[in-house]
């Protein structure tokens, strides 16, 4: 990390980084680097994390095992990285809330491994299939949770948040249930690209409460929509084209339930290096008073010509 930036204070944080080849159809070739920071925390209250991240890089490759061509005895990369992250805040009662995150977390590894086509690209005409096999792949979670809740009764009401965000080159397309929260920092400015799904974020829609109201409100963390705890999950679906300089970023509620986004902005901008970010957010939520468990996952992307 850059040395006039000052070391995180924790030790179990994620950083990623990698440089993506990616010419698009019609579009003149582009390099991009993608550089991840990633951070959870108990938080001061909690006795245990309901929360999980998760990075992974996605490729397609074919892995020759025997040919008579000469020199086909190696993987062959077909087509650019792509990335999948994600951040998930289980609820439930007696490590509920853990299993059920957990469990989002493995579902969405299981439906992209199962999945032949999960690259997502704009204008892509497999779209509004790939759409309804991510919307069956939602309900699917949601039928096993509360399944699993059914048959074991400490279990009930167990339920997950999930944001989430597949990448490749310049395009981002994010899958959103319940209130972790999806932004985009670009040239200086924060902009929440997520809805909240809960009670509190109804009253602002109908005019009842302003967002300040809201980060109080008795009914700010009451979820209108989750993964588990009741049959009917609804998947909230954003695209976006990223920006050279432009940075994503997933948390859930313990970071912006505690720190406004005026100051997530200003340690973003403080901090180029997303580990350092990632740590600077936990920090300021845990300085905040850390009532809830914290997670923060940082995206940097740097886009030039090829």
């Amino acid at each position: 990390m850059p040395p006039s930036e000052p070391a995180p204070r924790h030790s179990d944080q994620s950083q990623v980084s990698t440089i993506i080849l990616a010419p698009m159809p019609g579009a003149r070739p582009v390099r991009v680097r993608v550089d991840f920071g990633a951070l959870t925390h108990v938080g001061k209250v909690r006795p245990n994390n309901e929360d999980q991240y998760l990075i992974a890089r996605l490729s397609k490759s074919l892995d020759v095992l025997a040919s008579s061509l000469p020199g086909d005895d190696h993987a062959r990369l077909l087509g650019p990285h792509g990335y999948l992250m994600l951040v998930a805040d289980g609820m439930g009662g007696r490590g509920g809330g853990e299993i059920a995150s957990a469990r989002v977390v493995q579902a969405a590894k299981r439906h992209v491994l199962q999945t032949a086509k999960w690259f997502f690209r704009f204008g892509d005409e497999n779209e509004e299939q790939r759409v309804h096999d991510l919307r069956e792949a939602l309900a699917r979670i949601d039928r096993e949770l509360v399944e699993a809740a059914e048959d074991e009764p400490a279990l009930a009401g167990m339920g997950t948040t999930l944001t989430a965000a597949s990448s490749i080159g310049e395009e981002v397309f994010i899958v959103h249930v319940g209130d972790s929260r999806a932004y985009l920092f670009r040239r200086g400015e924060l902009d929440q690209l997520t809805r909240d799904h809960t009670m509190a974020q109804g009253l602002i829609d109908a005019g009842l409460i302003d967002p300040e109201e809201a980060r109080s409100h008795r009914l700010r963390n009451v979820l209108t929509n989750c993964v588990g705890g009741h049959l009917g999950v609804k998947g909230e679906i954003t695209k976006l084209r990223i920006a050279d300089g432009d940075r994503l970023l997933l948390c859930t509620d313990g970071l912006n339930d505690a720190v406004s986004d005026t100051r997530i902005a200003e340690l973003l901008s403080r901090h180029n290096n997303p580990a350092v970010a990632s740590a600077a957010l936990v920090d300021a939520a845990l300085d905040g008073g850390g009532r809830d468990n914290i997670t923060a996952l940082v995206a940097a992307y740097s886009v030039a010509d090829a």
